[in-house]
């Protein structure tokens, strides 16, 4: 299950405990990853996610907005509710 990300090239990069889980530069790509991964009830963020500015987003917010926009997709697939 995927329980840490960080921001990288303009993208979210999820790791579970065995490692790399994957990488994915969209909300819908990032989503599916958390489908076919699952999704730890609690997710750790890298500071990259505070500063992605310097991981190739436009704004320090990029990536963090990015991955709420995964998680919206991701809940309303999985669990139904938006």
């Amino acid at each position: 299950m995927i329980d840490f990300i960080s921001a990288k090239d303009g993208g979210i990069q999820m790791f579970t405990n065995n490692g790399i889980a994957g990488f994915a530069k969209s909300a819908k790509s990032i989503a599916y990853i958390m489908q076919t991964k699952g999704v730890a009830d609690t997710v750790y963020g890298s500071s990259t996610m505070s500063f992605a500015s310097e991981e190739g987003f436009a704004t320090d917010d990029g990536a963090t907005d990015l991955w709420i926009a995964a998680t919206e997709i991701y809940n309303w697939n999985v669990n139904k509710v938006a």
